[in-house]
């Protein structure tokens, strides 16, 4: 199972941008907040791995 890192870029109500820091990447990916940890911010640091996304 592969892990990917990314960071928060901004958050729009329920969603998130989040942008792929462990490559080069010109787009976000769309994420609904319910998927992410509680408490996040812009800037926040996540990994995504075995299918959850948790705070790097």
């Amino acid at each position: 199972m592969e892990t990917y890192h990314y960071i928060v870029e901004s958050i729009d109500g329920d969603y998130a941008n989040l942008r792929r820091t462990d490559e080069e990447a010109d787009e976000t990916k769309l994420v609904a907040r319910a998927l992410l940890p509680d408490g996040i911010g812009e800037g926040t640091r996540l990994v995504y791995e075995c299918f959850e996304y948790s705070v790097e």
